[in-house]
Protein backbone atom coordinates (compact mmCIF):
# COMPACT_ATOMS: atom_id res chain seq x y z
CA UNK A 1 0.00 0.00 0.00
CA UNK A 2 1.38 3.71 -1.20
CA UNK A 3 1.42 5.90 1.84
CA UNK A 4 -1.60 8.41 2.24
CA UNK A 5 -0.68 11.80 0.32
CA UNK A 6 -2.34 14.92 -0.22
CA UNK A 7 -2.68 14.77 -4.07
CA UNK A 8 -3.96 17.55 -6.48
CA UNK A 9 -6.37 16.74 -9.90
CA UNK A 10 -6.53 19.44 -12.21
CA UNK A 11 -9.13 18.61 -15.03
CA UNK A 12 -11.95 16.85 -14.65
CA UNK A 13 -12.60 15.69 -18.26
CA UNK A 14 -13.75 12.11 -19.77
CA UNK A 15 -10.06 10.98 -18.81
CA UNK A 16 -9.42 12.82 -15.58
CA UNK A 17 -12.51 12.68 -13.73
CA UNK A 18 -11.87 8.59 -13.65
CA UNK A 19 -8.65 8.95 -12.78
CA UNK A 20 -9.00 11.76 -9.74
CA UNK A 21 -11.80 8.95 -9.07
CA UNK A 22 -8.79 5.94 -8.74
CA UNK A 23 -6.69 8.40 -6.43
CA UNK A 24 -9.34 8.57 -3.79
CA UNK A 25 -10.29 5.32 -3.93
CA UNK A 26 -6.46 4.44 -3.54
CA UNK A 27 -6.82 6.22 0.40
CA UNK A 28 -5.40 9.25 -0.71
CA UNK A 29 -6.77 12.77 0.20
CA UNK A 30 -7.60 14.22 -3.62
CA UNK A 31 -8.34 18.42 -4.03
CA UNK A 32 -9.38 18.69 -7.49
CA UNK A 33 -10.12 21.70 -9.84
CA UNK A 34 -11.67 21.87 -12.70
CA UNK A 35 -11.91 25.17 -15.13
CA UNK A 36 -16.40 24.82 -15.31
CA UNK A 37 -17.01 24.68 -11.55
CA UNK A 38 -19.81 22.21 -12.13
CA UNK A 39 -17.68 19.27 -12.91
CA UNK A 40 -15.75 19.32 -10.17
CA UNK A 41 -18.88 19.67 -7.80
CA UNK A 42 -20.39 16.96 -9.42
CA UNK A 43 -17.26 14.95 -9.12
CA UNK A 44 -16.73 15.74 -5.26
CA UNK A 45 -20.90 14.41 -4.64
CA UNK A 46 -19.67 11.38 -5.43
CA UNK A 47 -16.26 11.30 -3.40
CA UNK A 48 -17.31 12.80 0.41
CA UNK A 49 -14.47 13.65 2.23
CA UNK A 50 -12.01 15.23 -0.56
CA UNK A 51 -12.63 18.54 -1.52
CA UNK A 52 -12.39 21.04 -5.08
CA UNK A 53 -11.17 24.75 -5.49
CA UNK A 54 -11.92 27.48 -7.34
CA UNK A 55 -7.91 27.64 -8.70
CA UNK A 56 -4.89 25.84 -9.54
CA UNK A 57 -3.00 27.55 -7.34
CA UNK A 58 -5.39 26.99 -4.36
CA UNK A 59 -5.59 23.18 -5.30
CA UNK A 60 -1.98 23.27 -5.02
CA UNK A 61 -1.32 25.15 -1.62
CA UNK A 62 -1.31 21.77 0.63
CA UNK A 63 -0.50 19.41 -2.12
CA UNK A 64 2.68 16.53 -2.25
CA UNK A 65 1.76 15.61 -6.02
CA UNK A 66 -0.05 17.84 -8.48
CA UNK A 67 -1.78 15.85 -11.54
CA UNK A 68 -3.25 17.70 -14.59
CA UNK A 69 -5.02 16.44 -17.56
CA UNK A 70 -6.70 19.21 -19.59
CA UNK A 71 -5.99 20.26 -23.08
CA UNK A 72 -3.34 21.90 -24.73
CA UNK A 73 0.14 23.54 -24.34
CA UNK A 74 -1.37 26.81 -23.58
CA UNK A 75 -3.87 25.06 -21.19
CA UNK A 76 -1.10 23.32 -19.32
CA UNK A 77 1.80 26.28 -19.56
CA UNK A 78 -1.40 28.53 -17.89
CA UNK A 79 -2.53 26.32 -15.14
CA UNK A 80 1.25 25.40 -13.98
CA UNK A 81 2.81 29.20 -14.43
CA UNK A 82 0.19 31.36 -15.13
CA UNK A 83 -1.06 33.83 -12.30
CA UNK A 84 -3.09 31.66 -10.46
CA UNK A 85 -1.09 28.26 -11.60
CA UNK A 86 0.31 25.96 -9.49
CA UNK A 87 3.97 26.91 -8.64
CA UNK A 88 2.58 30.16 -7.14
CA UNK A 89 1.84 27.92 -4.07
CA UNK A 90 3.41 24.77 -4.43
CA UNK A 91 6.15 23.88 -1.98
CA UNK A 92 9.90 22.66 -2.94
CA UNK A 93 10.37 18.93 -3.28
CA UNK A 94 6.99 18.67 -4.59
CA UNK A 95 6.26 16.42 -7.77
CA UNK A 96 4.56 17.42 -11.10
CA UNK A 97 2.46 14.83 -13.15
CA UNK A 98 1.16 16.33 -16.00
CA UNK A 99 -0.96 13.48 -18.36
CA UNK A 100 -1.68 15.98 -20.93
CA UNK A 101 -0.96 15.05 -24.60
CA UNK A 102 1.10 18.23 -25.55
CA UNK A 103 4.58 19.09 -27.23
CA UNK A 104 7.73 17.60 -26.31
CA UNK A 105 9.06 21.10 -26.42
CA UNK A 106 6.11 22.00 -23.56
CA UNK A 107 7.11 19.60 -21.14
CA UNK A 108 10.93 20.42 -21.62
CA UNK A 109 9.93 24.39 -20.83
CA UNK A 110 7.91 23.31 -17.95
CA UNK A 111 10.12 20.65 -16.31
CA UNK A 112 12.92 23.54 -16.32
CA UNK A 113 9.79 26.13 -14.88
CA UNK A 114 9.39 23.86 -12.11
CA UNK A 115 12.90 23.10 -11.24
CA UNK A 116 13.66 26.50 -10.67
CA UNK A 117 11.57 26.44 -7.94
CA UNK A 118 12.95 23.03 -6.53
CA UNK A 119 10.22 20.83 -8.30
CA UNK A 120 10.05 17.70 -9.85
CA UNK A 121 7.93 17.45 -13.24
CA UNK A 122 7.13 14.34 -15.01
CA UNK A 123 5.13 14.32 -18.49
CA UNK A 124 3.27 11.46 -18.88
CA UNK A 125 0.64 11.49 -21.34
CA UNK A 126 -1.78 8.28 -21.20
CA UNK A 127 -3.47 5.52 -24.19
CA UNK A 128 -6.39 3.60 -23.61
CA UNK A 129 -9.03 6.10 -23.91
CA UNK A 130 -12.50 6.83 -21.40
CA UNK A 131 -12.64 3.10 -21.39
CA UNK A 132 -9.16 2.61 -20.00
CA UNK A 133 -9.35 5.11 -17.63
CA UNK A 134 -12.91 4.16 -16.24
CA UNK A 135 -11.56 0.36 -16.02
CA UNK A 136 -7.53 1.82 -14.50
CA UNK A 137 -6.37 0.33 -17.67
CA UNK A 138 -4.16 3.41 -19.12
CA UNK A 139 -0.93 2.72 -20.93
CA UNK A 140 1.11 5.30 -19.39
CA UNK A 141 4.56 6.39 -21.25
CA UNK A 142 6.86 9.24 -18.62
CA UNK A 143 9.60 11.75 -19.11
CA UNK A 144 11.66 13.28 -16.28
CA UNK A 145 14.28 12.08 -14.28
CA UNK A 146 14.57 8.80 -12.82
CA UNK A 147 14.32 9.52 -8.63
CA UNK A 148 10.76 11.43 -9.95
CA UNK A 149 9.65 8.85 -11.54
CA UNK A 150 9.80 6.24 -9.11
CA UNK A 151 7.97 8.67 -6.83
CA UNK A 152 5.13 9.28 -8.81
CA UNK A 153 5.29 5.36 -10.42
CA UNK A 154 2.53 3.94 -7.57
CA UNK A 155 0.54 7.07 -7.74
CA UNK A 156 0.23 6.31 -11.77
CA UNK A 157 -0.48 2.63 -11.24
CA UNK A 158 -3.67 3.04 -9.09
CA UNK A 159 -4.96 3.64 -13.20
CA UNK A 160 -2.62 2.52 -15.19
CA UNK A 161 -2.34 -1.20 -16.15
CA UNK A 162 1.81 -0.01 -17.40
CA UNK A 163 3.79 3.04 -16.76
CA UNK A 164 6.96 3.14 -18.33
CA UNK A 165 10.16 5.15 -17.83
CA UNK A 166 11.12 6.52 -21.65
CA UNK A 167 13.79 9.07 -20.40
CA UNK A 168 14.06 12.91 -20.36
CA UNK A 169 11.60 15.47 -20.12
CA UNK A 170 9.65 15.25 -23.51
CA UNK A 171 10.14 11.52 -23.50
CA UNK A 172 6.76 10.62 -22.82
CA UNK A 173 5.49 12.99 -25.56
CA UNK A 174 7.51 11.85 -27.91
CA UNK A 175 6.55 8.10 -27.04
CA UNK A 176 2.82 9.64 -27.19
CA UNK A 177 3.65 10.89 -30.80
CA UNK A 178 4.48 7.34 -32.14
CA UNK A 179 1.41 6.25 -30.70
CA UNK A 180 -0.61 8.66 -32.57
CA UNK A 181 1.05 8.02 -36.07
CA UNK A 182 0.09 4.63 -35.45
CA UNK A 183 -3.46 4.99 -34.34
CA UNK A 184 -4.30 6.80 -37.35
CA UNK A 185 -2.84 4.47 -39.80
CA UNK A 186 -4.62 1.93 -38.26
CA UNK A 187 -7.77 3.18 -38.17
CA UNK A 188 -7.75 3.85 -41.56
CA UNK A 189 -7.08 0.46 -42.64
CA UNK A 190 -9.63 -0.62 -40.68
CA UNK A 191 -11.91 1.91 -42.47
CA UNK A 192 -11.10 0.85 -45.50
CA UNK A 193 -11.10 -2.67 -45.15
CA UNK A 194 -14.79 -2.48 -44.00
CA UNK A 195 -15.80 -0.26 -46.29
CA UNK A 196 -14.37 -2.87 -48.72
CA UNK A 197 -15.84 -6.11 -46.75
CA UNK A 198 -19.60 -3.86 -47.33
CA UNK A 199 -19.29 -3.46 -51.24
CA UNK A 200 -17.75 -6.53 -52.09
CA UNK A 201 -21.06 -7.82 -50.30
CA UNK A 202 -19.53 -9.99 -47.48
CA UNK A 203 -21.24 -9.95 -43.76
CA UNK A 204 -18.62 -7.29 -42.30
CA UNK A 205 -18.98 -9.24 -38.72
CA UNK A 206 -17.84 -12.47 -39.73
CA UNK A 207 -14.91 -11.29 -41.65
CA UNK A 208 -13.48 -9.41 -38.58
CA UNK A 209 -14.31 -12.80 -36.57
CA UNK A 210 -11.79 -13.89 -38.98
CA UNK A 211 -8.90 -11.70 -39.55
CA UNK A 212 -9.02 -10.61 -35.87
CA UNK A 213 -6.89 -13.78 -34.74
CA UNK A 214 -4.60 -13.73 -37.98
CA UNK A 215 -1.69 -10.61 -38.64
CA UNK A 216 -4.37 -8.05 -39.34
CA UNK A 217 -5.77 -8.06 -35.62
CA UNK A 218 -5.49 -5.07 -33.49
CA UNK A 219 -6.61 -3.36 -30.82
CA UNK A 220 -8.63 -1.04 -32.74
CA UNK A 221 -10.37 -3.46 -34.69
CA UNK A 222 -11.54 -5.67 -31.62
CA UNK A 223 -12.44 -2.84 -29.27
CA UNK A 224 -14.32 -0.24 -32.59
CA UNK A 225 -15.34 -2.72 -35.06
CA UNK A 226 -18.54 -3.09 -34.01
CA UNK A 227 -20.10 0.44 -33.49
CA UNK A 228 -18.17 1.08 -36.60
CA UNK A 229 -20.31 -1.76 -38.22
CA UNK A 230 -23.48 0.13 -36.63
CA UNK A 231 -22.63 3.68 -37.62
CA UNK A 232 -22.39 4.69 -34.18
CA UNK A 233 -19.44 7.05 -33.46
CA UNK A 234 -20.63 9.43 -30.15
CA UNK A 235 -18.03 7.86 -27.82
CA UNK A 236 -14.80 7.25 -27.76
CA UNK A 237 -11.80 9.87 -28.16
CA UNK A 238 -12.96 12.58 -30.24
CA UNK A 239 -11.84 13.30 -33.75
CA UNK A 240 -10.87 17.40 -32.95
CA UNK A 241 -8.44 15.95 -30.04
CA UNK A 242 -7.18 13.29 -32.16
CA UNK A 243 -6.36 16.45 -35.07
CA UNK A 244 -5.01 18.53 -31.96
CA UNK A 245 -2.63 15.18 -31.13
CA UNK A 246 -1.64 14.59 -35.48
CA UNK A 247 -0.61 18.28 -35.50
CA UNK A 248 1.81 17.62 -32.56
CA UNK A 249 3.36 15.00 -34.45
CA UNK A 250 3.52 16.58 -37.87
CA UNK A 251 4.99 19.65 -36.28
CA UNK A 252 7.50 17.36 -34.77
CA UNK A 253 8.51 15.24 -37.76
CA UNK A 254 9.04 18.78 -39.25
CA UNK A 255 11.82 19.20 -36.27
CA UNK A 256 13.19 15.77 -36.58
CA UNK A 257 13.44 15.76 -40.75
CA UNK A 258 11.28 12.64 -40.36
CA UNK A 259 8.69 11.62 -43.08
CA UNK A 260 4.90 11.07 -41.55
CA UNK A 261 3.42 10.67 -45.16
CA UNK A 262 0.75 8.64 -43.87
CA UNK A 263 -0.14 10.40 -40.83
CA UNK A 264 -0.51 13.91 -43.05
CA UNK A 265 -2.64 12.30 -45.18
CA UNK A 266 -4.92 10.73 -42.32
CA UNK A 267 -5.04 13.65 -40.90
CA UNK A 268 -6.96 15.50 -43.64
CA UNK A 269 -8.88 12.67 -43.89
CA UNK A 270 -10.10 13.30 -40.01
CA UNK A 271 -10.71 17.36 -41.72
CA UNK A 272 -12.97 15.61 -43.58
CA UNK A 273 -15.24 14.26 -41.35
CA UNK A 274 -15.15 17.52 -39.10
CA UNK A 275 -16.47 19.44 -42.05
CA UNK A 276 -19.05 16.51 -41.88
CA UNK A 277 -20.09 17.86 -38.37
CA UNK A 278 -18.02 14.86 -36.88
CA UNK A 279 -15.52 16.75 -34.73
CA UNK A 280 -16.96 15.26 -31.47
CA UNK A 281 -17.36 11.72 -32.94
CA UNK A 282 -14.95 9.17 -32.20
CA UNK A 283 -11.83 8.78 -34.41
CA UNK A 284 -13.22 5.36 -35.96
CA UNK A 285 -15.97 7.48 -37.50
CA UNK A 286 -13.20 7.41 -41.10
CA UNK A 287 -15.64 4.95 -42.65
CA UNK A 288 -18.41 6.90 -42.50
CA UNK A 289 -16.18 9.81 -44.10
CA UNK A 290 -15.94 6.87 -46.90
CA UNK A 291 -19.34 5.81 -46.81
CA UNK A 292 -20.22 9.76 -47.65
CA UNK A 293 -17.85 10.20 -49.97
CA UNK A 294 -18.33 6.27 -52.24
CA UNK A 295 -20.52 6.74 -55.32
CA UNK A 296 -24.07 6.24 -55.22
Amino acid sequence: MTTSKNLAFIGLGVMGSPMASHLAQGGHQVCVYNRTPVKAQQWLDQHSGHSFVTTPAKAAAEADIVLLCVGKDDDVREVITGPQGILQTLKAGSLVIDHTTASASLAQEMATACKEKQIDFLDAPVSGGQQGAENGQLTIMVGGEQAAFERGQPIMELFAKAVTHMGPAGSGQMTKMVNQICIGGLVQALAEGLNFAERAGLDQQKVIDVISQGAAGSWQMVNRHKTMINDEYEHGFAVDWMRKDLAICLDQARKLGAQLPVTALVDQFYAEVQNLGGGRWDTSSLLRRLQATRPK
